[in-house]
Formats: structure tokens, sequence, C-alpha cells
């Protein structure tokens, strides 16, 4: 079980809705811009309405190219020179220790004969039975809404 959001696609949807925010009516005039870097945003606007708006946009690009918005982190909302603002965004990237131990421990509360291990920002859960292995697939996605969770390496 993995968390990775597909940074191809993130790249693309900044780029579209950059040029959308610079070719909208509401935005002219205005400073409002998102940028990326790595694994982190940081969106610029005027005021905080306008900041609103470049998110949306975001958002809605992001939804297009089918990037699932539980990846994204917002964090403050910080005042740069005279009334523009500007928020930071994380792109999130692997599971957090603490779900991790919550999902081993609904696996193991569950009495499922499936072993579940943490290593490093992933959490391998292997079993004899693929019936098994689904139905600890089935628990995780029902009690972990949060995150999003996907599932690699699935073979026999």
């Amino acid at each position: 079980m993995v968390c990775e959001a597909n940074l191809v696609e993130i790249r693309n949807a900044v780029d579209q809705a950059n040029k959308e925010i610079t070719n909208r009516f509401d935005f002219k005039g205005s400073d409002a811009r998102i940028e990326l870097k790595d694994k982190a945003m940081t969106a610029f606007a005027d005021d905080d309405f306008k900041l609103g708006q470049a998110r949306d946009v975001l958002l809605a690009k992001l939804a297009k190219r089918n990037v699932d918005v539980r990846f994204l982190e917002n964090g403050d909302v910080e005042k740069i020179s005279g009334d523009k603002v500007k928020q930071a965004i994380t792109v999130r990237h692997g599971v957090p220790t603490d779900t991790s131990k919550k999902i081993i421990r609904l696996i193991k509360d569950a009495k499922i004969k499936v072993t579940g291990s943490i290593q490093g920002d992933t959490v391998r859960i292997s079993g004899v039975k693929r019936d098994d292995l689904q139905s600890a697939i089935a628990l995780i996605r029902r009690e972990i809404d949060d995150l999003p969770l996907t599932m690699t390496n699935f073979r026999d």
C-alpha cells in the first residue's frame, strides 16, 4: 500500500491552471499564479478571495486529470508585501507512520490471515490466499478514507 501522486499529471494541471488564471477576466491585472517546485506548490494572489479562486481552478484541473485532491495539504495563508497573500500547498508522498500503525492495527484486530509490515513510507501486506488479501484491502479502504491509498504489486 502506497500513497504516491502522479507528479507529471500534477505539473500539467498546474500549467493548465496558470494558463486559465492568466486568461480569465476576473484575474486581469492581478498577480495570481501557482508555482510548483518538486512536491511543493505555492499559490500567490492579491487577496484571500482571489487566492481561493486560484485554488479552485487548480482543483478543477487536477480533477480533470484524475489526480485525487486528497494528495494536497494546504498550509496557512501568509501575507506578503501590501495586500498580497500566498499559501503553501504540499503534495503528500508516502504513508505517514501513524496511519501505517493504524492500518497494521486494523488488520490484526480483524483477525484476517495476513501479515502487515511497515517498510519506510509504504505498508506491505502479505498473505497466502488471495481472498484474505482482498478482504484486507476492502477493510482498509472502508476504514482509511482521509488518504488516497493505492495497492501495488498485487499478485498470486
